[in-house]
């Protein structure tokens, strides 16, 4: 059980970073910044969080929980009982209103290499994975961090800021990938 300094800190903390990501981007707040906008010394906030990646991604956390249960249990085309490719596409769109609400915390959590040792991204995999599998891709392996890369943060927030792309044009051409993509190797209908 937390103590409850320890959960007035972890909230103070929470809190501090999320303003500081939105209002400057994560790549560009320190520790420092988050430990002096918080109240709480340079100790305090490294006994919880070892860098800024560790508090991004239990920012994130809830979120990316919520959406881990649309996935196993929600409603089609999200949740199960939607073909692999409605699901690969319904699959974007959520992700794409995920990068959207909180791209600053998704940048600080999950950019380069880093992005793929979170427990996130290997439930992301594993769910495209097995859309892809279900499809009759031929190798899914060799596939899915393909699928996957148009949902890296730096990928979608180039293409917000440095394209101007909004987010519906995004889903749509998401939505249109993952259609053409699983068509092609959709198993052959039963003779019914």
């Amino acid at each position: 059980m937390e103590r409850a300094d320890a959960a007035r800190n972890r909230a103070r903390i929470l809190e501090a970073a999320g303003r500081l990501f939105a209002a400057k981007g994560a790549p560009n707040v320190t520790m420092e910044d988050i430990a002096k906008a918080a109240g709480v010394g340079r100790g305090t906030l490294y006994r919880r969080y070892p860098d800024r990646a560790a508090i991004a991604t239990a920012m994130l956390d809830e979120h990316e929980k919520a959406l881990q249960r649309e996935l196993i249990g929600g409603e089609p085309p999200l949740g199960p009982g939607a073909s692999p490719a409605l699901r690969l596409a319904a699959f974007y769109a959520a992700m794409v209103e995920l990068l959207e609400s909180h791209a600053h915390l998704v940048l600080g959590a999950e950019t380069g290499r880093s992005r793929f040792a979170t427990g996130a991204y290997g439930f992301w995999r594993v769910h495209v994975r097995s859309l892809l599998v279900a499809a009759g891709v031929p190798d899914p392996d060799a596939l899915v961090e393909v699928v996957l890369a148009p949902l890296a943060p730096e990928v979608y927030t180039f293409q917000r800021e440095g394209r101007g792309l909004d987010p519906e044009r995004i889903t749509n051409a998401l939505g249109e990938l993952a259609r053409r993509l699983l068509a092609e190797h959709a198993p052959p209908a039963g003779d019914g």
